[in-house]
């Protein structure tokens, strides 16, 4: 069976990663999000065991003790961590896995599994995302304020990716993204199942 892969994708808050990997597990087959632990409240829609764990700080804590995390990180005072089993086992499965992740988060996944493929997504321009941050109307004023402040840390750390994706116009960067499976996909040895069969004919038919 074939090593299924692992994709990162980052972006500073706002900039509508969360909507375009949602649309993008829904459009192609084999690829599932990771499920990450978290300490943040669930925001309007979110549901446990399908876009995060919702633990308590101290049952995060009791599970990073435990060695649990392939990586774990603080973003705005909350904690997220990825089980390393949970991974481990879908990766060995053939089943691509997509970790939307912050970059500190990437960079620690990388050295778990360093040939991974890693993804950032920018905004338009910084007005653009500061109007999309206060759209959401799920943030305090002093939380947007810090999410702008981080935005730039965040967005300085793209030359660690491998490729970059603009969302400005929606449409355009959902295919950009499918590109990039799909790109992947052809890389890997044998991923369509007739692959193998086409090449056993070509080079065993004797002319």
């Amino acid at each position: 069976m074939n090593q299924g892969t692992l994709y990162t994708i980052s972006a500073a808050s706002g900039t509508g990663k969360s909507t375009l990997v949602t649309a993008l597990i829904n459009s192609i087959d084999n690829l599932k999000l990771s499920v990450s632990h978290t300490t943040r409240i669930a925001r309007t829609g979110e549901i446990e065991g399908v876009h995060y764990h919702f633990v308590s700080k101290t049952e995060f804590q009791q599970i990073l003790e435990a060695d649990v995390f392939v990586e774990y990180a603080t973003v705005f005072d909350n904690n997220y961590g990825t089980s390393k089993q949970w991974l481990s086992e879908q990766l060995n499965e053939g089943i691509d896995v997509i970790l939307e992740i912050d970059w500190q988060g990437a960079q620690k996944v990388r050295q778990f599994q360093p040939n991974l493929v890693s993804i950032f997504v920018l905004p338009p321009s910084f007005e653009i995302l500061e109007t999309r941050l206060r759209d959401r109307k799920t943030d305090s004023e002093e939380v947007i304020l810090n999410r702008l402040r981080g935005a730039r840390e965040d967005i300085s750390h793209y030359i660690e990716y491998d490729y970059i994706v603009l969302n400005d116009d929606f449409s355009q960067a959902l295919e950009d993204l499918r590109s990039i499976i799909h790109s992947q996909t052809l890389k890997r040895r044998g991923a369509k199942p007739n692959i193998q069969t086409v090449l056993k004919d070509l080079l065993s038919t004797d002319v």
